[in-house]
């Protein structure tokens, strides 16, 4: 009876506006003085038509707004961005919209009663149903609507409980949160990352992965802008309490950066978008002067997000190494060589990053975002070289230093745009970076050689000075688009240009005996330029066949081109240069093949086709000579590596238990090496220069593994074994090489009490083959423990690195005309005190992370960055 009502009513309201309109058409005849014989009939049936159609189709002319708010059942939680959909009676399709920030949606002017279905989804939920009538009230408000999980979801990242676990496993990557690992509290970058499963790193900050150091290391899903080609000085500035979570993922697709022999590391910071003032304060003191302060302020509101972070980083770095060399040839008066060498690095690091971001609707957001490095590096090594013959007798000693001072900054500029369109899962980001570094390093090098009698030697002593000025850019410009045709299936697809230019020029003099003045050293006074432009394009295609089989198959395109030229003067000042150029296009193509099976079971297929680029310091022919005895030297003809890549993965995961293992074949031909040989310019001297030789082959197999031992307590294991094939290469006498190597990693975590937890870290890796030779194992163990202060909102952490003082890195040579030992270690065991402290709005209010950085991947196995 009501809707009847209503209904007359509105009809009388629309009979009386078409008489207005009729009252109006007669006075607009008059004045324009129509023939209302000719136009009064058709207007009458205009009238008619409309009062019929306005009585049949339009006859709830009602407005109605529908608003409710999206939670978790169990914690809650807001669930921003859920997909909210308005069904007809039939199931048709007639409004959607998402939820936001708050979790809120708002269905407005709604003119049609009737019988309709609200549908809600969102991701690992099940989905949620309801039925509402709609007549002509005003509101109708659902109030608040709870989401349960989806017990029975297969994620390819397993999170097992409560507070965020040190690491997640997922079937073709592991994710390291920083946050928990107590180990590396007070620590840089490149501590973290020794402490990460199938990660290694040694005492020169070299990371490598499965076994192989090419491998990309990516910083918020980019390459860095501003620290160059020198990864390793960027790991070792950056604080471990900085980072939020490192990302492993060992075969990428080809929508991610093909670089890197063994895959991709990524290193997350830590970004706060809690809504409010937010904002949190970190410092730490311990052994060898070591101090890090870490402070980060964020203001977040519907519209806008202001970030700021700041970091102060110092502390000395002590080690000492040996060289032990026999020469086996008898062109070398000096049969056996020996070196020792203490050094002392002092770091003084400031990092500043400012960002804000405006949200002009809940879909589309603009950031800007800087970084300013500045920092500065005193070392001093001390060396001691003896020299032998065949007898053993001591034929000379050369005691020596090296003064080095280092200084320089770095900055870059990131513009990122990202937009969510209407049809849900469908994205467009773009990202423009420019970075810029600039290093000065002064070197100075005194030696002197006394015989066994304890007089001057007749080998020359060395008082050189060096001064090196590199400056470094890069720009970055890349689109990334999402395109969903259905609910299983998807293209993706992108385009980047990477351009990256590099000077190093350098000055050398030598002191002039009796004279107390430096003369230019021409020989090794040089300006090396180097330009390398990538210009890539890739698709990917996902289509999930059926519930538990998908494939992903992907292509990516990239044309590169580098070119260099190493210039210097002769002694009369004439110049002459060596310019090189490496132009060559290549297509990566990447397959995976992903099988979910009953019981928490899952198998993954995968192939990719990788490179592997030469870096500046492997392509600069500019000798170091530091150790003139021990020279190292670029070489600007080195190919890049040609790398494939083939998986086999298994995950399953039972309910204290997670299991991923992986078998795994990789391919590299044109396999970069450094190779020693002899110096025939220096008695007793080795050169080491890069070089391409045939080819590598590994096969290994990786297991991981998460068990929950007790309430509170669990332990966290990694083993990869892997036996290495290298070819040798007859024209740099290298002999075909090969052995099996392996390497493990065990993390326990522990809840002591509710407001005490520990730590602790032991990785091993046995000795490793190399093309030459082997490198010698290493084992470490680091511990750590954390009490929670001040309502958890501050905490107090102690930590213990190297605990049995036993890291060290080695190496053993053999080559057919020497046999060389070399390693370094620390001195001594490191401990650092820490005190954190947050505060603002506790309550994690703010919406998922949108914006997909540089080649992230998403479902059939891969999840985004």
């Amino acid at each position: 009876m009501l809707l009847k009502s209503s209904t007359l009513c509105n009809n009388a309201v629309t009979l009386a506006g078409l008489v207005k309109h009729w009252l109006n058409f007669r006075v607009l005849n008059r004045k324009l003085k129509l023939n209302m014989r000719f136009y009064s009939p058709l207007f009458v049936l205009i009238l008619v038509f409309i009062a019929l159609t306005t009585q049949i189709f339009a006859q709830t002319p009602i407005s109605v707004q529908i608003k409710g708010k999206v939670v978790d059942a169990k914690s809650s939680a807001i669930l921003d961005f859920a997909t909210i959909k308005l069904l007809k009676a039939d199931n048709n399709p007639f409004k959607a919209t998402q939820s936001n920030l708050e979790g809120n949606f708002t269905f407005n002017d709604i003119n049609e009663a009737g019988n309709f279905k609200i549908s809600i989804s969102f991701v690992g939920y099940n989905t949620l149903s309801r039925t509402i009538t709609i007549t002509n009230q005003k509101v109708i408000d659902l109030g608040i609507l709870k989401l349960n999980k989806n017990a029975d979801a297969v994620l390819n990242e397993v999170v097992v409980t409560g507070k965020k676990d040190v690491i997640q496993l997922g079937i073709d990557r592991k994710v390291f949160n920083a946050d928990q690992s107590l180990a590396t509290q007070g620590g840089t970058a490149a501590d973290l990352l020794a402490t990460v499963p199938s990660v290694q790193v040694d005492l020169d900050g070299n990371v490598s992965l499965r076994g192989t150091s090419n491998v990309r290391i990516l910083i918020d899903g980019k390459p860095s802008t501003f620290g160059g080609s020198d990864v390793n000085a960027i790991l070792q500035s950056l604080p471990a309490n900085a980072i939020d979570k490192v990302e492993l993922i060992t075969n990428p697709s080809s929508k991610y950066d093909v670089e890197g022999q063994s895959g991709i590391i990524n290193i997350v910071l830590k970004k706060n978008q809690r809504l409010g003032v937010n904002g949190n304060v970190n410092t730490s003191a311990g052994r060898f002067n070591n101090y890090n302060f870490n402070t980060g302020l964020n203001f977040r509101n519907e519209k806008w997000n202001f970030s700021g972070n700041y970091s102060l980083r110092s502390g000395d770095r002590i080690g000492f190494g040996s060289n032990n060399t026999r020469f086996l040839s008898t062109n070398n008066t000096s049969a056996f060589t020996t070196a020792s060498q203490n050094t002392l690095r002092s770091d003084l690091t400031n990092t500043l990053k400012l960002g804000v971001e405006r949200y002009f609707t809940p879909k589309t957001s603009l950031a800007i975002s800087g970084n300013l490095n500045v920092g500065n590096e005193d070392a001093r090594e001390t060396l001691n070289q003896f020299f032998f013959n065949s007898n053993g007798d001591l034929q000379d000693r050369g005691p020596g230093e090296n003064i080095n001072t280092e200084d320089g900054y770095g900055y870059d500029l990131n513009v990122d745009f990202f937009h969510k369109f209407k049809n849900p899962g469908e994205e467009l980001s773009t990202n423009f970076s420019y970075g810029k570094s600039n290093e000065n390093d002064f070197e100075n090098i005194v030696q002197q050689f006394f015989n066994s009698q304890g007089g001057l030697s007749d080998r020359l002593g060395v008082n050189r000075r060096n001064d090196v000025a590199q400056d470094n850019r890069n720009f970055n410009i890349q689109l990334d688009y999402i395109k969903p045709f259905s609910k299983t299936s998807k293209l993706e697809a992108g385009y980047r240009t990477t351009l990256r230019y590099s000077d190093e020029d350098q000055v050398s003099d030598t002191l002039v005996a009796n004279f107390n003045s430096y003369n230019r050293d021409f020989d090794l006074t040089s300006l090396f330029e180097m330009e390398e432009f990538v210009h890539a394009v890739y698709s990917n295609y996902q289509k999930q066949f059926t519930e538990n089989f998908g494939a992903q198959v992907g292509l990516r395109a990239e044309q590169a081109y580098l070119n260099t030229n190493f210039s210097r003067a002769d002694i009369n000042g004439t110049p002459n240069s060596a310019p090189g150029r490496l132009d060559y296009f290549r297509l990566y193509p990447s397959i995976f093949l992903t099988q979910k099976l009953k019981g928490n079971n899952q198998l993954q297929l995968s192939y990719s086709r990788r490179v592997n680029r030469p870096r500046g310091w492997q392509i600069n022919p500019f000798p170091d000579v530091a150790d003139r005895y021990n020279i190292r030297i670029g070489n600007p003809n080195l190919r890049p590596e040609d790398i494939h890549s083939f998986e086999f993965g298994y995950a399953k995961f039972w309910k204290a238990v997670t299991l991923t293992s992986s078998l795994y074949y990789r391919q590299v031909n044109d396999v970069v090496q450094s190779i020693r040989q002899q110096n025939p310019d220096q008695n007793g001297g080795t050169i080491s220069r890069w070089f391409n030789i045939a080819r590598n082959q590994s096969f290994g197999l990786e297991l991981i593994s998460r068990a929950d031992i007790a309430k509170g307590f669990n332990i966290t294991g990694n083993l990869n074994f892997f036996q290495t094939y290298f070819t040798g290469d007859a024209s740099l006498g290298i002999n075909d090489n090969d052995g099996f190597n392996w390497n493990g990693n065990l993390t326990s975590q522990m809840t002591i009490t509710k407001k005490l937890s520990a730590q602790a870290n032991l990785f091993y890796m046995a000795p490793r083959v190399m093309s030459q030779g082997r490198m010698k194992e290493m084992i470490a163990m680091d511990a750590g423990i954390k009490y929670d202060v001040l309502n958890k909102k501050g905490s107090i952490g102690l930590n213990l690195q190297d605990v049995f003082n036993s890291r060290r890195f080695g190496m053993l040579t053999d080559n057919g005309q020497f046999i060389q030992e070399f390693e370094r270690r620390r001195q001594g065991q490191m401990y650092n005190l820490s005190f954190s402290y947050r505060f603002g709005k506790m309550e994690n209010n703010q919406r998922r992370n949108n914006k997909r950085p540089e080649n992230t991947g998403g479902g059939m196995g891969e999840e985004s960055f």
